[in-house]
């Protein structure tokens, strides 16, 4: 670290740093394997309780206390992700001026809380309520790890360690439908029971990440861009502590900053002026996926249900091959975003998703797949999905300077779950009460024009980020270099 003045008449001084430089020039280690852990396992019991809430949807129905109809079960999953919205948006602009590591507890605070209060709902109004608390928790999540994956691990790993831990929520899907069939199952517990304990329990097992999160430092990149250098440097040492020099790692090199705080203008700046193409480019990834996702996962037991009678007790089991192609798709195809590289796989993903939903569409109007085919489709569709829309969170935090990466993240998850995930549970829900499969099957039709769309949009928009550091794809706001 080197400190300078300005002699020609500026006030402001600067400091090298070869902070981001040392992070990527590291082997996978020790500690990266902590922080896929770490980070991951939320995403594990976000899939366990998201899964839970669709799964027990029958349950809600006949629930004595609640007695849900399927539109107001669509409707809560509307409000789901309205919270989202709103905590992505507030907690990503505090993980930003406040730091990952922070913001970490406070998030999953909530969501934990959040979800454990949902057991105790005595109305549809207390449990919207509960559920859009969890949704606000679990957005301000979606900011601060997907920012804090970006700036710890080393560019040539960032693609699929990125996709893996997004994808690790399908193995809490897995779990939560594995819950779901023993907590629901008859004579087991009261009518009333079963679905309170699948969300305690959910809660219970939130506990374990508090812990695991100890281990996890605040980001060096995030420290030196808020005037911390010599802290983010004590930091980087136990790191390089933890994880080897890659054989090939490519010469060390410095980054001067000046000492230089985001304001609300710079981030309309950087979003409209100086990468407006990107603005754009997020903004389509994101509102395809999230109405594509949350049309679709938050209906599915009710499809089930409704159109090939699988008793409620029952949806868990044909969720865990559904969730087992959500994590195999980021699992098998994410090294492919570091090699082939993100614009050739984004747009292939994406391309995939939509025209195999397209056929799947069909397949269900001409009432061809029974619940086990309608499931293996679905499987086979969302093995793509699962990897597009994890990319779409990775394209946009690598699009921005470090010093609005959450915040953007935030704002284009919010927008974009705004535009194309809000609406679509509660339509969805409209549609299957309607008991017309070709209605449905409309909605589907949609949902697979924005996957192609945004496949379309890809390849003029994309952008080579594979192997990069997060520098060179968009400057810090605060480098002091001119060029």
């Amino acid at each position: 670290m080197r400190e300078h003045s300005a002699n020609d008449g500026r006030a402001a001084a600067f400091v090298e740093t070869d902070i981001p430089s040392r992070l990527d020039r590291l082997q996978w280690g020790r500690f990266h394997t902590l922080v896929l852990a770490a980070l991951g396992i939320t995403w594990i019991l976000d899939g366990l309780e998201v899964t839970l809430a669709g799964a027990i949807s029958g349950a809600l129905q006949s629930s004595p206390s609640l007695r849900l109809s399927a539109a107001q079960i669509g409707l809560a999953g509307s409000l789901y992700v309205l919270g989202a919205v709103g905590g992505a948006l507030f907690f990503g602009w505090l993980t930003d001026r406040w730091g990952r590591r922070r913001l970490f507890n406070l998030t999953i605070g909530l969501y934990l809380t959040a979800t454990a209060l949902t057991a105790f709902s005595d109305s549809f109004t207390t449990y919207a309520l509960f559920r859009m608390l969890t949704g606000a928790g679990i957005g301000g999540e979606y900011a601060a790890i997907n920012s804090a994956i970006q700036e710890l691990i080393p560019a040539r790993y960032r693609g699929r360690t990125d996709l893996l831990v997004n994808g690790s929520f399908w193995l809490g899907a897995a779990l939560g439908g594995g819950c779901a069939v023993l907590l629901l199952e008859p004579g087991r517990l009261p009518p009333d029971m079963g679905w309170r304990a699948a969300f305690g329990v959910g809660a219970l097992l939130g506990l374990v990440i508090l812990y695991l999160r100890r281990f996890i430092p605040e980001s060096p990149r995030w420290l030196m861009t808020h005037g911390r250098v010599a802290e983010g440097e004590r930091v980087l040492r136990r790191i390089e502590a933890m994880a080897p020099l890659a054989p090939d790692a490519p010469p060390i090199t410095r980054i001067a900053l000046t000492d230089r705080r985001l304001h609300w203008l710079d981030v309309a700046r950087s979003l409209f002026r100086t990468y407006p193409g990107r603005s754009f480019y997020a903004m389509v990834l994101m509102s395809s996926q999230a109405f594509f996702y949350n049309a679709i996962f938050f209906t599915y037991a009710l499809v089930l249900g409704r159109f090939f009678g699988v008793p409620e007790q029952r949806i868990g089991l044909y969720i865990l091959p559904f969730a087992a192609g959500n994590f195999l798709g980021p699992l098998l195809l994410g090294r492919l975003f570091d090699t082939l590289g993100r614009r050739p796989m984004i747009a292939v993903t994406y391309a995939m998703s939509g025209s195999l939903l397209l056929l799947t569409a069909w397949l269900f109007t001409q009432g061809w797949l029974s619940a086990a085919g309608q499931t293996l489709a679905w499987s086979v569709v969302f093995f793509f999905a699962s990897a597009a829309a994890s990319a779409a969170y990775l394209t946009v935090g690598e699009s921005f300077p470090l010093e609005m990466r959450a915040l953007g993240i935030a704002i284009f998850y919010s927008l974009g779950t705004a535009l194309g995930g809000i609406v679509a549970p509660w339509w969805f829900g409209v549609l299957i009460g309607s008991g017309e499969r070709s209605a449905i099957a409309g909605g589907y039709v949609f949902g697979a024009a924005l996957m192609l769309f945004a496949a379309a949009v890809t390849l003029k928009f994309g952008f080579a980020a594979e192997r990069r550091p997060l520098e060179q794809l968009a400057k810090p706001l605060c480098c002091a270099d001119d060029d």
